[in-house]
């Protein structure tokens, strides 16, 4: 069974930086992304890269502040964030999309292999 560990979150100061690693047993021909729930609210999508073509989504609330990317011989994906503010505060997931192959998703539907989450608290 496919198992994805993150590492990387930690506290940062507002306008600060941090990157977080998402790394799996097995990630070839998948789709990954990075999710977040911050307290008292729902998990909501942060980004997703592409199996191999490299394309990329992102939240509106991210573009431009974070970049995903993957290393596909390491089975390891990365979530650069950049001029963090404490509205990310939250409890960051990396996920594999369900089949092997597909288009790019943004629904929480479309994982089914989920890691157990590291926490990135930003102090303002």
């Amino acid at each position: 069974q496919v198992q994805l560990v993150e590492s990387g979150g930690g506290l940062v100061q507002a306008g600060g930086s941090l990157r977080l690693s998402c790394a799996a047993s097995a990630f070839s021909g998948y789709n990954v992304a990075w999710f977040r729930q911050a307290p008292g609210k729902e998990r909501e999508f942060v980004a997703v890269i592409h199996y191999s073509l490299g394309r990329t989504l992102y939240a509106t609330s991210v573009k431009g502040r974070f970049t995903i990317s993957r290393d596909n011989a390491r089975n390891t994906v990365y979530l650069q964030m950049n001029s963090l503010k404490p509205e990310d505060t939250a409890i960051y997931y990396c996920a594999r999309q369900w089949s092997p192959m597909v288009a790019l998703r943004t629904e929480e539907r479309a994982y089914d292999t989920w890691g157990q989450g590291t926490q990135v608290t930003v102090s303002s």
